[in-house]
């Protein structure tokens, strides 16, 4: 049953309401003129549990809009994503004032802007690089290109493999009716337990690595990786093989082959210059400045600056034909901005109570984290919905303080490292494998279903990626994982 525009207004309005009643009326009653003046970092532990609801309403938003209302939602996401982040801003900020703007400019400068910053300068050079030739998207070959994208996600990172590589697998199977599955498994393998094995691969990792993990330790992750995608790949490419059978082959039969050639691809130097500036401001200090409050690393900014640079660069250097070839457009880059914009504004009660540990609503979950097994399955859950860096910093931060209490830090995770491998492990393998769960598990997994939509490809919806993949498949072979490693 679909609802109309009209119906849908009436319903966001009212639920607009409602919130503001439920959130502001009873909170005004404890917030007082005190909670103005508590520290930043303590507001995770007075949050209530339910003040996640935005976050809740525009989870279930994506999910669900789509299929009641697909012509409201194509032309009014932005809108519905900025109702909601409203919803949570306009009492946050009445309530907790000085605190809560800290809160959410926090977010935005350090964690969200960046995070566009990166997202647009791999998009944007990504965009110019045009694998032209007759790729057919055989099994054999599918398969090739995953285990191309799922290498190269570690030393490129998971946003870099799957932004220089999709446009290719969509192309080579452009042809095809079944291809569905092929854009979902992209989705397991590039975008995300590729990125396993460096500090490059994922954010989870690469804030290990900032906080004294050795570059090369994440190697240790090689067995986890290589069981994951070795079943992962046997099962697409019997699934790929099914669906192929299926085809109507008039059309490979008959298109002329053409050789492979790469066109724009002084790109890979711009694609260099953003993993350089991604090194760059995790190796070198340089100071910090004040940003409404919130402190800034000086080599962050100077690191966006130059992946805006890396961007333009490729737009101005690269011919309009090129990507043209490669179909480039605008429309996924404004479609994840809009979306996550609400998304990362919803999201900060969530991270502050997860930040505030045994001393926050979700208490009862983190004392109840002791075995390697518990860090993998929870770390892991929560990134599947939450911000995989900041879930992997919470229970590497707990493992810490839970083995070696008292150490300073560098001396904690240097026996961590070595005394405690599997629990380290297990954070790790849950914070990168377990963010394939949902397409907002990982930064390229929505990036991926938009250029796949855009491109013709009738992607599952949240749901249903869920329902019909992600569960019957990854959680499946994560149970298996558990009894093997963990």
């Amino acid at each position: 049953m679909k609802i109309g525009e009209k119906g849908m207004s009436r319903f966001s309005h009212s639920v607009f309401v409602l919130f503001i009643s439920v959130f502001f009326l009873p909170a005004a009653g404890f917030a007082g003129a005190a909670q103005a003046d508590i520290k930043p970092t303590d507001i995770g532990a007075i949050l209530p549990l339910w003040s996640v609801l935005p976050f809740v309403g525009i989870l279930l938003s994506i999910a669900l809009f789509p299929l009641l209302a697909p012509h409201f939602w194509h032309r009014h996401f932005p809108k519905v994503s900025a109702f909601w982040a409203l919803v949570l801003a306009i009492p946050f900020l009445i309530i907790y004032k000085d605190t809560a703007f800290y809160q959410i400019a926090h977010i935005y400068i350090i964690d969200y802007v960046p995070f566009i910053i990166l997202l647009w300068s791999l998009f944007t050079v990504s965009g110019g690089i045009y694998v032209k030739g007759s790729l057919k998207g055989t099994p054999a070959v599918n398969v090739t290109l995953l285990l191309i994208g799922t290498l190269l996600a570690s030393l490129i990172g998971t946003t870099g493999a799957s932004m220089l590589l999709i446009r290719p697998v969509l192309r080579s199977n452009s042809w095809r009716k079944y291809k569905v599955h092929t854009m979902v498994f992209f989705i397991f393998l590039i975008s995300n337990i590729g990125g396993a094995l460096t500090p490059l691969g994922d954010p989870p990792l690469f804030l290990g690595f900032l906080h004294g993990v050795p570059f090369f330790w994440t190697f240790k992750l090689l067995p986890h990786m290589a069981f994951a995608s070795t079943i992962l790949l046997a099962l697409y490419f019997i699934m790929d093989s099914f669906y192929y059978r299926k085809e109507e082959k008039t059309v490979l039969q008959t298109s002329e082959m053409e050789p492979l050639e790469i066109q724009g691809a002084h790109n890979f130097l711009f694609l260099a210059g953003i993993i350089g500036g991604v090194l760059f401001s995790g190796l070198v200090k340089i100071g910090e400045v004040n940003i409404f409050g919130v402190h800034q690393s000086i080599e962050n900014i100077l690191r966006d600056c130059l992946l805006i640079i890396m961007g333009l660069l490729s737009l101005v250097t690269t011919k309009m034909a090129v990507r043209k070839g490669n179909e480039f457009g605008w429309g996924p880059i404004l479609e994840v901005a809009y979306l996550f914009a609400g998304i990362f504004m919803t999201i900060i009660p969530a991270l502050a109570i997860l930040k505030a540990g045994e001393n926050g609503a979700l208490g009862f979950l983190i004392r109840s984290v002791d075995q390697p097994v518990h860090y993998f399955w929870v770390s892991g859950v929560l990134s599947s919905f939450l911000d995989n860096a900041p879930t992997y910093l919470t229970f590497f931060s707990s493992a810490l303080g839970k083995f070696y209490p008292g150490l300073p830090e560098a001396d904690a995770v240097a026996r961590l490292i070595v005394e405690k491998i599997p629990y380290l492990a297990a954070i790790s393998a849950g914070a990168v494998f377990m963010g394939a769960n949902t397409y907002i598990g990982n930064a390229p997994n929505f990036m991926v279903k938009s250029i796949a939509e855009e491109a013709g490809v009738a992607m599952p919806s949240f749901f249903g990626y869920m329902f019909k993949y992600s569960i019957p498949i990854l959680i499946v072979i994560f149970i298996i994982m558990t009894y093997v490693f963990f």
